[in-house]
């Protein structure tokens, strides 16, 4: 019996175990889809978590049950979704009565619910995908909008702290010899002359214009599920990153993912592009949920977080790149530095385009 079989028998409540196969297209845990064969014993998620990407995974684990207890006391009660449906993924009990198992490697090993008769897409496919995705942004950040920041645990220091990113790839800079290519030396000098707006978010959080509150950390497209019947948004997976953030962070990852119609992975970097309908409808879909709670300095910043995040992304691809590529999984050996100029021409378009992108903004307030 391999590994994952052998640890899904430790969460499985009935039933025989008939498949485990890998799920998904991560880029940090090993994934996989356990279905049983009983009736009415629900398929589950199976996940081998990254010890070097989440070094607590236990107060990743206290943070998923708060996220899921808090959401589903709300749901009891929040008309925004009367009538409509939306799951959580729920962390489920091993044998020994505990949230996780650790393996004889100190591998730790979760179980979580399977959102059935849900799909979820690398890209948007159309209009409506876009404003789909916005509302379960704005569902999501309406269900916590009254969850106490500091009731979640700081998961991963520094994570979308920008400055960090930059000091890291510099000293990464200092001790790499990396391979020179035309590609490379584009991703060193556009990172270069973008240094001054790296701090734009923490300076207004420094400041007080922008607040901590709880932040799913991934909103990209592909953690998004739609009903694969009504095409309505129905979760967001993928919880690891749940923690005190800045919402301007959701939203900047959010938009630079689904606005970007051929993918992280795309074959022609420069190609790629920002999509103002997209982001129009995304925004629209959004403020449908979420405006009542947004401030004045939320939309001040919006901008900003667009563009930010995109060229953060690059720069963490582009670092990965340069120190062997030990955070984000990867198929080949330029992978990374792919990735890394998919997301610097993205900011170029987004960089473009800023007058068009304020001036939706504005409309939509």
């Amino acid at each position: 019996m391999d590994k994952p079989t052998a640890v899904a028998e430790l969460f499985k409540c009935q039933g025989r175990i008939l498949d485990v196969k890998s799920f998904g297209c991560g880029n940090v845990n090993d994934t996989f889809l356990v279905t049983l064969d009983r009736n009415g014993c629900a398929p589950f998620i199976l996940q081998r978590m990254n010890a070097r990407v989440f070094p607590r995974p236990d107060l990743v684990m206290s943070n998923m049950r708060t996220f899921a207890d808090h959401v589903l006391k709300r749901l009891e009660n929040y008309p925004l979704l009367a009538g409509r449906r939306w799951e959580v993924p729920c962390v489920l009990l091993s044998s020994n009565g505990k949230d996780h198992w650790l393996d004889s490697d100190g591998s730790f090993w979760r179980a979580l619910s399977y959102i059935r008769d849900a799909q979820s897409f690398d890209k948007v496919k159309d209009l409506k995908h876009a404003k789909e995705v916005g509302e379960a942004l704005g569902i999501l950040h309406g269900l916590l909008s009254d969850l106490p920041a500091e009731r979640l645990n700081e998961t991963l220091e520094g994570f979308h702290i920008t400055p960090r990113y930059l000091a890291h790839y510099d000293h990464v800079l200092t001790i790499t010899q990396a391979d020179r290519s035309p590609e490379l030396d584009y991703c060193l000098e556009f990172v270069q002359k973008r240094r001054p707006f790296v701090a734009i978010l923490e300076n207004a959080k420094a400041s007080g214009e922008l607040i901590l509150r709880p932040i799913h950390g991934d909103p990209k497209v592909s953690n998004i599920m739609l009903d694969t019947f009504t095409g309505q948004a129905v979760s967001i997976v993928d919880l690891d990153t749940v923690k005190p953030g800045l919402i301007q962070y959701d939203i900047g990852d959010c938009l630079r993912s689904c606005c970007n119609p051929l993918g992280e992975d795309a074959d022609r970097w420069q190609d790629v592009r920002f999509e103002p309908d997209y982001f129009r409808a995304i925004l629209h879909g959004y403020l449908g949920f979420a405006k009542d709670f947004l401030t004045e300095s939320d939309y001040e910043y919006m901008y900003d977080s667009i563009r930010l995040i995109a060229f953060e992304l690059g720069l963490r691809f582009l670092t990965d790149y340069l120190e062997g590529d030990v955070y984000f999984k990867i198929r080949h050996a330029e992978q990374n530095l792919s990735r890394a100029l998919v997301q610097f021409r993205l900011t170029e378009s987004i960089e473009s385009q800023e007058t068009a992108i304020r001036s939706i903004i504005q409309d939509m307030r």
